[in-house]
């Protein structure tokens, strides 16, 4: 293969969104005197998030204010709006997986690296500071004003590299957000299952790992 960038989604592939929203769900409700249980933050996250997306573009920021109103109301705890922004505030102290840094300092030896994600430049910028590797480039949901599973972040990756699609490699853990649509844009993609999901019917990634580590083994780097 004539791969000689590697892009990836954030949330979920490099960094661990679920413990971040569930840590800073938990902080701002326990200081209501309200108990949440992750497992409960996790799933309401899940059906609310893709909803506010899919309404119209706003700034991510936005978009985790009312999904953070959208979870509490669901798990019926009373968040008032004025409170909502400790979403996005705690966005830069989501962890890291723990091969992401190694596994993207070996890559970065032999690719381009690139980040696609559904999330405003400023809020990248803070993470990308956090795992402590330098990207190539990055595509945001601010920058094409649309959110995946949306072609848009994708069509703009491959502007970057003349539309030749056959020097991409795109990685991720998210199969409605990135493996899908890559697979429907002929992208070549691993899917990055860090969870131990089932593969959905018609999905056809080129290769499965269980983490970034993983991945830079198979690349042979």
């Amino acid at each position: 293969m004539a791969w000689d960038t590697v892009s990836f989604d954030c949330y979920g592939t490099l960094v661990d969104w679920e413990t971040g929203i569930t840590s800073a769900f938990r902080r701002a409700a326990a200081a209501d005197g309200i108990e949440l249980e992750p497992a409960a933050v996790i799933a309401a996250y899940h059906a609310a998030e893709p909803q506010v997306q899919a309404d119209h573009y706003r700034p991510y920021s936005d978009v985790l204010g009312e999904t953070a109103l959208r979870v509490a109301q669901r798990l019926g705890w009373s968040l008032a709006p004025e409170q909502a922004g400790f979403l996005a505030e705690s966005l830069p102290d989501w962890p890291a997986f723990s091969d992401t840094r190694q596994a993207l300092e070996r890559l970065k030896a032999r690719f381009r690296l690139a980040i696609l994600s559904n999330i405003d430049d400023a809020l990248l910028e803070a993470t990308i500071a956090g795992i402590g590797v330098e990207f190539d480039w990055t595509v945001t949901a601010q920058q094409v004003r649309s959110y995946k599973p949306g072609h848009a972040h994708f069509l703009a990756a491959l502007s970057n590299l003349d539309g030749d699609r056959g020097r991409l490699l795109h990685a991720a853990q998210s199969k409605f957000h990135d493996i899908r649509p890559a697979g429907e844009l002929g992208i070549d993609c691993v899917w990055v299952n860090r969870k131990g999901e089932e593969l959905d019917d018609g999905l056809e990634p080129l290769r499965v790992v269980g983490d970034v580590a993983e991945l830079a083994e198979w690349l042979g780097v």
